[in-house]
């Protein structure tokens, strides 16, 4: 398929180097409790047998992800051997920090974002160059994920690359392909399944069709094809499955993650403070939780005083009464084209209102949005300030002085280049002409460039300038007026404004998108 495209693929591949070489500068920078955690998995696979895996208590980073992506550590165990043995020694390599363990894991990633390339390369091969070339922009030089995978570290570019992949071969009409593909990133890491009630009801009703034998017999074929990825990840485990699950997930870990995430749980927790404040003033005496609100970690206390307590369960519902008037519309008309749109808000549901949301989440429903961005003006100016304060909300993972800067110019450039391109996509006005309806209608297409046409060109209201300057306002009072007004008093209130000012961005994005999908 390569060979089809040389021209893209010499272009994406420049892309790539030109990120590549960006994240090699970055090696020696900041990186979190993440890198010790991959490095032990790295150890734990290559040293102990299968059997242990989910058992070991060597070093508290125990291995919490699913079989498929504790083997993928296992397969790169095989080079770390060879580069340095120390890194893959269960005792003698805990907390090991060598150069040679730094820079393997971090070329490590920067080589598994060839999978993301290769889903970017599927998805945009056939589109035009200035929606090619924009997608890549957003996507391949992400700031966000500079910031998640390469300074702060983890595997996501690798993980997105597969959803990307699946939802490419979807958009082809490759339904079982893209099934299979959902079904192997599930076992690589459980928290994208999200978007499975999504996957559920899309391939039900667009691939089980035709019938009622030739349905039955594809919805067999489709289950057996899942059923095999699951029987292949777990399948070795099937005598310890107990313990994988529990290690998966672990709800004792609380709501709330020590960074809190801009969802819409920011909100509650604000909301219950001070309520619990204001009846205080008033006389009336309320129990204060233990839990930490400057670190904002739950565990398994329970951290309101006046709200409804929340629950694993209560979430998962609230998750799902979000996502129901989606799955709805997928059921009426489930079109291709439609796809990535549905699964960027199926894990915006999920970053809004599920239990335990790292903040490093938002990168769920933000890469794959960018598909939906470069199709017409209206997502474009969405996606635009969307990125913006979603990659800002990651500020805070990297609080050391040297990456400040590091971090404030990635966000500038890439707003910059975000500008440009979409500035050179929407240049022009060409509204829609009676042919181009007629043909809309005949398609049934569902794409917002196929109802209104490309109109105008790329702007930023007052309301988006105002948010921008405000993210400016934020970020002076917490590194400037907040440290000189009030030194050491309130440490987590620069954190809380940052949370509850991208939240607000967030949970408009997330009506903004229910709109898009009902209108479609």
């Amino acid at each position: 398929m390569l060979q089809n495209h040389p021209e893209i693929c010499r272009h994406l591949l420049w892309f790539f180097g030109v990120a590549a070489c960006v994240k090699l500068l970055l090696i020696p920078s900041y990186h979190s409790t993440d890198f010790e955690v991959h490095r032990h998995w790295l150890a734990l696979t290559r040293s102990l047998p299968l059997s242990q895996w989910y058992s070991d208590e060597t070093s508290p980073w125990t291995l919490d992800y699913p079989p498929f992506f504790a083997y993928f550590e296992y397969f790169l165990s095989f080079f770390a051997r060879l580069v340095d043995p120390q890194i893959v020694d269960v005792h003698q390599g805990l907390n090991y920090e060598a150069d040679t363990v730094v820079y393997f894991q971090r070329i490590s990633v920067i080589v598994s974002d060839l999978c993301l390339v290769y889903g970017i390369y599927r998805l945009t091969r056939k589109l035009e160059a200035k929606k090619r070339v924009a997608m890549w922009i957003l996507v391949i030089w992400s700031p966000a994920l500079v910031i998640v995978d390469h300074m702060h570290f983890q595997y996501n570019g690798f993980l997105l690359g597969l959803l990307m992949l699946s939802i490419s071969y979807l958009q082809d009409g490759r339904d079982v392909m893209g099934g299979f593909l959902f079904a192997v990133l599930l076992c690589f890491k459980h928290l994208f399944a999200v978007a499975g009630p999504v996957y559920f009801v899309y391939l039900l009703r667009h691939y089980c069709r035709g019938g009622l034998l030739k349905g039955l017999g594809r919805l067999a074929a489709m289950g057996t094809v899942v059923v095999a990825v699951f029987a292949a990840a777990f399948g070795p485990f099937f005598y310890h499955i107990q313990q994988v699950i529990s290690r998966m997930f672990p709800f004792g870990r609380g709501l709330c993650h020590a960074y809190w995430a801009p969802n819409f749980w920011v909100f509650y927790i604000i909301l219950d403070k001070g309520l619990a404040f204001l009846l205080k003033k008033f006389g009336i005496d309320i129990p204060t939780p233990a839990a930490s609100f400057t670190g904002g970690l739950v565990g398994d206390s329970s951290p309101f005083a006046v709200l409804p307590q929340v629950t694993p369960l209560s979430t998962l519902i609230m998750v799902l009464l979000a996502l129901s008037p989606c799955l709805v519309k997928i059921w009426k008309n489930p079109h291709p084209g439609s796809v990535a749109r549905w699964i960027s808000y199926a894990y915006t549901c999920g970053f809004l209102f599920g239990w335990h949301v790292h903040e490093k989440a938002s990168l769920h429903f933000v890469i794959p949005l960018a598909i939906v961005a470069v199709q017409s003006l209206e997502d474009a100016q969405h996606y635009f300030l969307l990125s913006i304060a979603t990659c800002y909300s990651l500020f805070p993972l990297l609080y050391e002085a040297q990456e400040y800067p590091i971090k404030v110019v990635l966000l500038l450039l890439h707003s910059m280049l975000m500008w440009f391109g979409f500035s050179a996509k929407f240049s022009k006005v060409k509204p829609p002409t009676i042919s181009d309806n007629k043909k809309t209608r005949k398609k049934g297409s569902s794409s917002s460039s196929s109802r209104s046409g490309e109109e105008g060109e790329f702007v930023i209201g007052w309301g988006g300038k105002c948010y921008i300057i405000g993210i400016v306002i934020v970020e002076t009072w917490g590194q400037l007026l907040h440290p000189y007004f009030l030194g050491d008093k309130l440490p987590f209130a620069p954190l809380l404004l940052i949370s509850i000012y991208c939240g607000v961005e967030v949970v408009y994005s997330w009506v903004w998108q229910l709109k898009r999908i009902m209108a479609d």
